[in-house]
């Protein structure tokens, strides 16, 4: 929720102009650019402050703000009371607004004498501050990080594409440079850094590049051996069974795993947990060898 600019000025809400024209002074003398060099926490509150007067300076915009709040300045119909839509309008301080604020005089002049003679470094009577970086989320199946994966989203009303990379993590965090919020006077725009959430999988754990499974596999191939097969992201994959192979006894495929990020023709290893799958009903038949095999194992 945006910040009450009553309370970014530090004034009551029913202050009067001269006294928001007092605390705008005072704030906008200890936060500004040219006495606050590099530090970016200063620039974002000069604007904050510079915003702030810019509406409750002016009569009608503080009456809608007054109404509204932070949403005064979206259009509104007769009577409403509290929309949702619209935006703030973007603030460009120049310097007539200090000249007014500040009783008359070059601005350059006044910040001489306030920062003990060292003239502002800044030639331009405008100001301009980057835009604001934007978060987002997007989130996408083991197979489709395994894959790689191109994803369609839209932002400012516009549909943009993000292409994946086989092998990206989750939480990896992507940057979109100048795709965040639009600058403010000509400052160039902030970056938007999109976080991916990789689904958990019902068949496949990953751990760093490895996967990790469980096959089923009957008792037969178990005692004498053969080939079972598993379905992995690569497509069907071959199995050699060992005769006398163990339940969980774990099998690892070199390669078979997930693609190394930004690494091509890299992939990790596929581990795989035996479960023995022992048959619940048996025939008459299917019991009596098995009585026999027990019996000559026996003996």
């Amino acid at each position: 929720m945006a910040e009450d600019y009553y309370k970014i000025l530090g004034i009551p809400r029913n202050a009067t102009q001269a006294e928001i024209k007092k605390a705008y002074r005072k704030l906008a003398i200890k936060y500004h650019p040219d006495k606050n060099q590099n530090n970016k926490s200063a620039e974002e509150k000069f604007k904050a402050i510079s915003h702030a007067n810019d509406v409750l300076s002016d009569p009608e915009k503080r009456k809608k703000y007054d109404q509204f709040g932070e949403h005064w300045n979206a259009p509104h119909e007769p009577g409403e009371s509290n929309p949702f839509s619209g935006g703030q309008r973007s603030y460009q301080g120049n310097t007539e607004d200090f000249e007014n604020i500040f009783g008359g005089g070059a601005y350059s002049d006044i910040f001489e004498n306030l920062f003990g003679g060292q003239k502002s470094k800044k030639k331009s009577r405008t100001y301009s501050f980057a835009g604001n970086d934007l978060r987002a989320e997007i989130e996408i199946s083991l197979e489709e990080a395994y894959l790689g994966v191109s994803k369609t989203f839209t932002l400012k009303n516009q549909a943009m594409n993000i292409k994946l990379k086989p092998g990206i993590r989750d939480g990896q965090v992507l940057k979109l440079k100048g795709k965040g919020s639009e600058g403010i006077g000509g400052g160039e725009a902030g970056d938007l850094y999109i976080t991916v959430k990789v689904k958990d999988d019902s068949d496949f754990k990953r751990k760093g590049d490895d996967l990790y499974t469980d096959l089923h596999v009957d008792i037969y191939t178990l005692i004498l051996g053969g080939k079972a097969h598993i379905k992995a992201f690569s497509g069907i994959l071959k199995v050699n069974i060992s005769a006398g192979t163990q339940n969980e006894k774990v099998l690892r495929l070199r390669g078979k795993g997930m693609p190394v990020y930004n690494s091509p023709g890299s992939f990790g290893d596929l581990y795989i947990t035996i479960k023995a799958d022992v048959p619940l009903k048996l025939s008459d038949r299917e019991k009596s060898l098995f009585e026999q095999l027990a019996h000559i194992h026996r003996q």
